[in-house]
């Protein structure tokens, strides 16, 4: 449900160092599709960093063409398939919940759902500019775009075998306090993906290119500059 005012931050604050172009994904209802639009439309070289299921289109990408791209950045995200039993039946009813909640209510109900979970850190619910524009985007979102990225999500593929051949130099960042996208699981995709630079930003929640904007912006400068950094 984000759109480019998820990366307005980094949009300003990278634009001495690259070009930077923000995907739509429409009403695109799988991974696959979503990642071969981005393809179709970028340059022969690349750089990639997706946010949240941005993190999986990117993973995908990567899966079709990895040659393509100078360097990855995957930011509070996740790379295993829906579970099976009964965890995976969980995530399925839950999501399917909000599809009924945008229904009766609209998108921005579905934002004050999610913020409860919470989305962003629990010291920054206050933060009424935070969560103002946070609602405002997602009540941009459509209901239809909401129910083709709620598919896409419960059929995603399994992307393990992906980590392990990435060779581009790549950034995992995650927000220590993300409930949605756990460290842990940072943790993992960055062990198996050879020479990874793991990035964990304190006290920040799911969204952290809008929560940590200057943290998230310094880390994505030394990854596309080839800076480096401190692994977490």
């Amino acid at each position: 449900m984000c759109d480019a005012a998820a990366w307005a931050p980094q949009s300003e604050a990278l634009a001495d160092v690259a070009e930077i172009r923000i995907a739509e994904h429409g009403t695109l209802d799988s991974l696959i599709a979503m990642a071969e639009r981005i393809l179709a439309q970028a340059p022969r070289r690349f750089a990639i960093a997706g946010h949240s299921m941005g993190g999986r289109v990117a993973l995908e990408v990567m899966r079709r063409a990895g040659s393509r791209v100078q360097a990855l950045a995957l930011l509070d995200t996740g790379y295993q398939a829906l579970a099976a039993g009964a965890a995976g039946e969980r995530e399925r009813a839950e999501r399917e919940s909000l599809l009924e909640l945008a229904r009766r209510e609209g998108m921005t109900a579905v934002g004050r759902r999610w913020l409860r979970i919470p989305m962003i850190h629990v010291e920054r619910l206050g933060d009424a500019a935070l969560v103002d524009g946070i609602l405002q985007m997602i009540g941009r979102s459509s209901i239809e775009q909401f129910e083709a990225q709620v598919r896409a999500l419960l059929q995603r593929p399994d992307a393990s075998e992906v980590l392990t051949r990435i060779s581009c130099p790549t950034l995992v960042l995650c927000g220590a306090d993300d409930a949605w996208s756990v460290l842990a699981t940072h943790r993992e995709m960055a062990t198996r993906i050879p020479g990874s630079e793991l990035v964990s930003i304190a006290r920040c929640g799911h969204m952290a290119t809008l929560e940590r904007p200057g943290e998230v912006s310094a880390a994505l400068r030394r990854w596309l500059t080839g800076g480096g950094g401190d692994r977490a």
